[in-house]
């Protein structure tokens, strides 16, 4: 019987999620892919395999599943506490599952979404060359729901190298601080000025209405400079991290299912690992945006 994760329980929300389908935003088909890429990656460098491979994406924990045969996983992403047959397990460090046990996974105490990765990869049929969940076009496998089956893939001639990874530490400073590159429409909010209309000094309250499209910053508003009160942009492409001030004043962040396109300015971008850092916001957090050194 070929190795199979069969789903107990969910919790909010499981998504399968892979790095994503690069190369299609001309036809209007996002990139999509992990939240927290970095912690994508992290688990396949654990078990041994490509990044290319699907992992489950778990938002605030929840998530229970069998194995149907043996198989090796990883925890990676927000740390929530995890059990296998009732025994605690570690966090970022490689697991064995034995055939017909059950890995339980508990709201994360910080951070929002946990990556279970398994050797092998969740195998579900791809759309457009990924396996990946786009909440925003609908492309790719549906949430998952208790009672599913996942197929794993067949494990390839790499092997894994280390049986745990150093912890990240959780970060230090309240508000988070999230490092911004200036963004195309820069000069929108006084670019010059250095911040950025009031975007670089202030903290900011990231809001209910946050997804995996984008979080939602409320907070003092980003003023437009006097030459740009007026404007409107025609759509302009997108990237993940893009900073795009809407005429009310307040940011919104653009994370994995942003759109391919935009009409207001894009006047920052998170740097990858910023991008990161800000898929693991939760509502009621606060973030500070400073330019990188």
């Amino acid at each position: 019987m070929s190795p199979a994760l069969e789903v107990l329980a969910t919790g909010p929300l499981v998504l399968v999620e892979d790095e994503g389908r690069p190369g299609h935003a001309a036809v209007g088909v996002p990139h999509s892919g992990a939240a927290d890429r970095g912690a994508h990656r992290l688990g396949a460098r654990l078990v041994g395999h490509d990044a290319g491979l699907a992992s489950l994406e778990v938002l605030l924990g929840g998530l229970a599943v069998r194995a149907r045969g043996r198989m090796t996983v990883a925890l990676t992403g927000a740390p929530a506490p995890a059990t296998l047959d009732g025994r605690p397990v570690a966090h970022a460090a490689l697991v064995d599952l034995p055939d017909g046990s059950v890995l339980r996974l508990g709201t994360p105490t910080r951070g929002l979404r946990t990556y279970l990765t398994v050797r092998g990869g969740i195998a579900v049929t791809p759309v457009l060359g990924s396996r990946s969940s786009d909440t925003l076009s609908g492309l790719g496998p549906a949430p998952v729901r208790a009672g599913d089956v996942l197929p794993v893939g067949v494990a390839g001639p790499t092997f894994p190298t280390v049986d745990h990874a150093a912890r990240r530490p959780a970060p230090s400073t309240d508000p988070t601080v999230l490092e911004v590159l200036p963004g195309p429409r820069a000069a929108w909010v006084g670019g010059d000025a250095g911040d950025l209309g009031g975007l670089l000094g202030s903290t900011w309250t990231v809001g209910g209405q946050s997804d995996r499209i984008g979080l939602r910053l409320s907070g003092s508003l980003v003023q437009r400079t006097h030459d740009h009160q007026d404007l409107e942009l025609p759509s302009e492409g997108l990237v993940r991290g893009a900073v795009q001030v809407p005429p009310g004043g307040e940011p919104v962040v653009f994370l994995a299912d942003h759109p391919v396109t935009g009409g207001y300015p894009v006047v920052a971008v998170l740097t990858p690992a910023a991008a990161d850092r800000a898929a693991q916001l939760r509502p009621g957090d606060t973030v500070r945006l400073t330019p990188t050194r």
